[in-house]
């Protein structure tokens, strides 16, 4: 295919073979928290290695692969209706494994990898119009596997893989249509990785260094408001020998996931453990830097490359794929419900 925390803290754990193990449907109990419930599957081909953002009231998915081409094709899901809609292709080469982000009402996707050449181009979507922009090429060497984001009016692309594992970090202005080089966080190289925000910041954990079975446990946030703004949460393994609160952290560090956020955690799905997909789900408590799991898994087949994303507080995972199966599914999270077996 080319290619956190209170020492008192209780933190459950689920047994390590889940994570080895795919599945294609959850065993949680009636007392299990958190339910998974099937939505409209994507209108376009199966995929993984997809990229999605968010605009409004709608969320846009873009590109991938389907096992046979990369894609350039764009949709729109508007949960209201919980319908899709085709808009107009990412005029750019086919590609996967790329990156999006929604900055000042506009999408942006660049990077990724056409089967044959890593890249570095870069593109505006503007929703009103239905029309792509050709914007100035990313900054930094072109990759693949990276991770974008958006705060406080600026864009960012870290992170990926060049040939070589990176950790560079870019900084992209809409209004002067630039890019500029950042000082990269302390931790790991990585690719594979997940990015989320909240409130203004942005949180980057998990990914792989050296090989899909060399999962980082290093976990960062960027404050542009903090000098310096960049700092480090608390590893996401057991790494603290002196206190209880990682004792679960058996199955956190992964590659390909997900993540979204919901009120005021982030929850982190789906993905590769040492090379097997995964459907565990965990819960992160964002102010106490603490990690919850025993959240109902992931309830379609586990995978990896799918996509994640909020609207209006609501999260959602798509597409996606385990081997030589790809997908076109679609499931909505419920963390605060409990496990109903067969939606």
């Amino acid at each position: 295919m080319y290619k956190i925390k209170n020492a008192t803290a209780i933190v459950i754990s689920i047994l390590a073979m889940w994570a080895i193990f795919p599945s294609c449907k959850s065993s949680g109990s009636s007392a299990t928290p958190g339910d998974w419930q099937n939505r409209s599957e994507l209108d376009g081909v199966a995929r993984g290695e997809a990229v999605s953002f968010v605009i409004g009231d709608s969320a846009y998915l873009a590109t991938g692969y389907d096992g046979t081409n990369r894609l350039a094709d764009v949709w729109q899901y508007n949960p209201a209706l919980d319908s899709w809609r085709q808009k107009a292709d990412l005029p750019g080469t086919p590609r996967s494994a790329a990156v999006a982000f929604a900055l000042n009402g506009k999408g942006y996707v660049g990077t990724g990898y056409d089967g044959a050449n890593n890249l570095n181009d870069f593109w505006q979507y503007d929703p009103t119009a239905n029309s792509w922009t050709r914007k100035a090429d990313f900054g930094g060497s072109a990759r693949y596997d990276a991770v974008g984001f958006a705060v406080m009016n600026k864009g960012y692309i870290a992170t990926g893989f060049d040939g070589n594992y990176l950790k560079d970090f870019w900084q992209y202005d809409d209004a002067s249509n630039s890019w500029t080089q950042m000082i990269s966080f302390g931790g790991t190289k990585r690719s594979g990785a997940v990015a989320f925000v909240y409130n203004n910041k942005a949180f980057i954990v998990t990914g792989n260094n050296n090989g899909v079975t060399s999962s980082v446990n290093d976990f960062w946030v960027f404050d542009p408001t903090a000098n310096p703004y960049w700092s480090q949460r608390r590893d996401i393994t057991n790494a603290n020998t002196t206190e209880t609160y990682d004792d679960g952290y058996i199955s956190i560090a992964r590659t390909n996931a997900v993540a979204f956020v919901i009120g005021d955690y982030a929850y982190l799905s789906t993905g590769a453990i040492n090379g097997a997909t995964t459907s565990i789900t965990w819960q992160y408590n964002i102010a106490q830097d603490l990690w919850v799991s025993g959240y109902t898994p992931f309830e379609n087949s586990s995978r990896q490359g799918a996509v994640g994303f909020s609207v209006n507080n609501q999260g959602y995972v798509a597409t996606g794929y385990s081997g030589s199966a790809y997908y076109d599914d679609m499931m909505q999270f419920y963390p605060d419900s409990t496990y109903v077996a067969g939606n």
